[in-house]
């Protein structure tokens, strides 16, 4: 009976830990999530030169503007630090990266690479999977060329983004995805903060349709060329636009 005893008391202290461990994890759930807001709020901003290159501030002062407490915004801080958008300066705050004509060669060497091989991949998918990707595409290539005829270059931008995100997606490489996301992050902010210098935006509507046609007839070889000529040509119309500019710093 004694071993009964022990064995009913242990059942006990069983069910009066699971309400606790219960609690911890909603409180860890509670803590992740806050952390992911404060994330992406910090990344959007970032994105949108909400906070521009070079803006500086402490983590509180972030966090009210924000609307957010100072902890979860503590947290973003170290994963936006490690994908390279913030720098920690000691005793002096947040700074947002700025990013040189130097950073947009790495920069485009990268998107060049990866979007040539993620376009590939969805072109040598099963006929269905290409035709569903296609459909995405072509979906936000009409949302750029319907924002350009009404010179909305907010909305252009982020179809634009949108299509290039689309593209990395359909190809169903997760490492693909994670690598892409920082150096995406940082050309979505060149590409907005240098709209109104740029010409010929329909140039961008006519080579995407040629990526998303490339796709939909099942051509790897065509799709990879597609995609990698239009980010060199954006390449090399950006970066002399900036030295005729004398932007250094973006």
């Amino acid at each position: 009976m004694e071993g009964i005893g022990v064995l009913y008391r242990r059942r006990r202290k069983v069910r009066r830990v699971s309400p606790a461990r219960d609690s911890v994890d909603e409180g860890t759930e509670r803590k992740s999530s806050l952390v992911d807001d404060a994330y992406e709020a910090m990344r959007t901003a970032i994105r949108d030169s909400t906070f521009a290159p070079g803006y500086q501030a402490s983590e509180q002062e972030i966090a009210n503007r924000l609307g957010m407490s100072r902890t979860p915004v503590h947290e973003a801080v170290i994963r936006l630090q490690a994908e390279g958008l913030v720098e920690v300066l000691p005793r002096k705050g947040i700074l947002i990266v700025a990013l040189s004509p130097d950073d947009l060669r790495e920069i485009y060497d990268v998107v060049i690479a990866i979007e040539g091989r993620a376009a590939e991949l969805i072109a040598a998918l099963p006929q269905a999977e290409r035709t569903a990707n296609v459909k995405i595409l072509d979906g936000w290539t009409d949302e750029m060329a319907a924002a350009e005829k009404r010179n909305d270059l907010q909305a252009w931008g982020n179809a634009d983004s949108a299509f290039h995100t689309a593209l990395i997606q359909g190809a169903n490489n997760s490492r693909m995805s994670r690598i892409i996301q920082t150096v995406n992050d940082q050309s979505h902010r060149l590409r907005m903060l240098t709209l109104n210098l740029r010409r010929g935006l329909d140039a961008s509507v006519a080579e995407h349709r040629r990526i998303a046609q490339s796709i939909r007839f099942g051509n790897p070889a065509d799709a990879a060329d597609a995609a990698r000529q239009h980010r060199i040509r954006a390449r090399d119309e950006l970066l002399p636009l900036l030295a005729r500019y004398g932007l250094k710093h973006l």
